[in-house]
């Protein structure tokens, strides 16, 4: 039998599909559609992998999936016939904005040599039996002497929806990592494993002068920077001291997915309010936090903070949303995770 994706269903039965779907919902972010394409994609690309390591006379039904230790070819087109079979509607680019969705919940890698599109399916802890107890996350100050590079990397990586060039990005982030803290130490806060002191997550409050708050009120992709090819910075930050500083951009939020936890999610919430607290001693006129959005991570979470869109793209999803400081920091962040997994079927969103 030949590796087509309209053949899947022959070697990836569709009851054990649907058993991981549900699984995947747990997840914030995974509505029914998008948990039962990633998991036929997943299928799909074990299935590829299995035929390329052993050969097809060794086929061998797919029961379980497991994790792919290398980047995996699959065209649009084929994810197409993987999503939409039995004549549903879905073109070539509905699919390919389908896979860097999830890109973009942290559930696939992406590779482009120029003419290939690779995939591969990043760590799912929850599907991964092991005896080996869970390791620490700490919170930490940011040492640009032994962190950018990691830090770099790690946002290469959750902005990969927008990045065309892995190396010249992850560049790009490693020296403004270092320029911006140190102009200010105070605005960037890691979280990093114990054991191997690697960064897994990151916070970057970033105070801007006042030239630059014109900006928010502005189509969102004038914002962007970090992964586009600009020379320069459209937001100038405020020096410590600045009376007419009275905004505050969150230039990362973000944890590794395979780390997401209640508890992670409360300390991102509670770390942002104390780093918010310290900087208002520097920056003694601020009072308003905006971000800009460029991917749904974590949308069910904004809401319940009271974040409110204050301008959106014509054509993209980027968005700018807007809370006053006074209201974020009194933000409940144990209740509000709480309220999060309520309405949620996990506390887990991505």
């Amino acid at each position: 039998m030949s590796i087509q994706p309209e053949n899947l269903d022959r070697v990836f039965p569709p009851d054990v599909q649907k058993t991981y779907a549900t699984a995947f919902l747990k997840r914030g972010g995974m509505t029914r559609r998008r948990s039962e394409y990633f998991v036929r994609l997943w299928g799909y690309l074990q299935w590829k992998h299995q035929v390329e390591t052993h050969g097809p006379t060794t086929l061998v039904a797919i029961e379980e999936l497991s994790p792919l230790p290398e980047f995996i070819s699959c065209s649009h087109r084929e994810a197409a016939i993987l999503f939409y079979p039995d004549g549903e509607k879905g073109s070539e680019r509905a699919a390919g904005m389908m896979m860097d969705k999830l890109v973009a919940l942290g559930l696939l890698d992406k590779q482009f040599d120029g003419q290939t599109q690779c995939w591969k399916i990043r760590e799912q802890p929850e599907f991964i039996t092991s005896e080996t107890a869970p390791p620490e996350i700490l919170i930490d100050d940011f040492d640009p002497g032994r962190d950018a590079v990691q830090t770099a990397k790690l946002l290469t990586r959750s902005f990969s929806e927008l990045v065309r060039d892995e190396a010249m990005t992850a560049h790009k982030i490693t020296k403004c990592l270092r320029q911006w803290s140190k102009v200010y130490p105070g605005c960037i806060r890691v979280f990093r494993r114990q054991d191997t002191q690697n960064p897994v997550g990151v916070i970057i409050l970033y105070p801007t002068a006042e030239s630059s708050d014109r900006l928010f009120f502005d189509t969102p992709s004038k914002g962007l920077y970090l992964t586009n090819t600009r020379t320069i910075d459209p937001f100038e930050m405020a020096l410590p001291g600045d009376p007419s500083c009275t905004c505050v951009l969150v230039r990362a939020w973000f944890i590794e997915p395979s780390y997401l936890n209640a508890q992670i999610m409360a300390s991102l919430i509670s770390t942002t309010q104390s780093m918010t607290i310290a900087m208002q001693q520097d920056y003694p006129a601020l009072c308003d936090m905006f971000s800009l959005v460029i991917h749904p991570s974590y949308e069910q979470l904004r809401n319940l903070m009271g974040f409110e869109t204050t301008a959106q793209d014509r054509q993209r999803h980027y968005k700018w949303i807007y809370l006053a400081i006074e209201r974020y920091l009194a933000i409940d962040a144990v209740a509000t995770i709480a309220a999060l997994s309520a309405g949620l079927p996990s506390t887990q969103p991505q």
